[in-house]
């Protein structure tokens, strides 16, 4: 599976300011649910509940939280570098800079398990979190992330 299958350049944030693992995943909601056309307390209810099994920071300043949403009728996704590191309770007790969130329909296991893996595998290559901490832009941030679907691709 491809990032650009469920991400697209408006769901792509640079410079997000939050105090607080709690602030940022709210904002996230927000963002989100205005997206989706859902309110937000129940994009973040999906968020918390997820989030209650244990933390979604897996390490090197990233955070994949995720969840299955009702309402919504495929996957989605929001990726956001946040202007400075917040203390997100990783599993390697790093602050994170670099989140992205995944929501999919209830019944999408297979697939919310394929969109998983996907941003995994980008996510933990460390050439490509050095590139996108170093994007200047955007667009830079972006070129970065649809690049790593074309060399999976290849």
């Amino acid at each position: 599976m491809q990032l650009a299958q469920f991400l697209d350049f408006d769901s792509i944030r640079v410079g997000v300011s939050a105090n607080s693992k709690r602030g940022l995943l709210q904002q996230l909601a927000s963002v989100s649910a205005q997206r989706l056309g859902l309110p937000s307390d129940v994009v973040q209810a999906c968020i918390a509940q997820r989030e209650k099994l244990g933390t979604t920071g897996f390490g090197n300043g990233v955070a994949i939280p995720h969840g299955k949403l009702e309402g919504i009728a495929s996957l989605y996704a929001l990726v956001a570098r946040l202007a400075e590191p917040v203390d997100y309770k990783a599993i390697d007790g790093q602050p994170v800079d670099i989140v992205f969130l995944l929501l999919s329909p209830l019944e999408a296991g297979a697939e919310h398990l394929k969109a998983l893996a996907a941003v995994s595998r980008v996510m933990r290559n460390p050439a490509t979190l050095e590139k996108l901490r170093g994007a200047r832009s955007r667009d830079a941030f972006a070129a970065v992330l649809m690049g790593t679907d074309e060399r999976d691709a290849a």
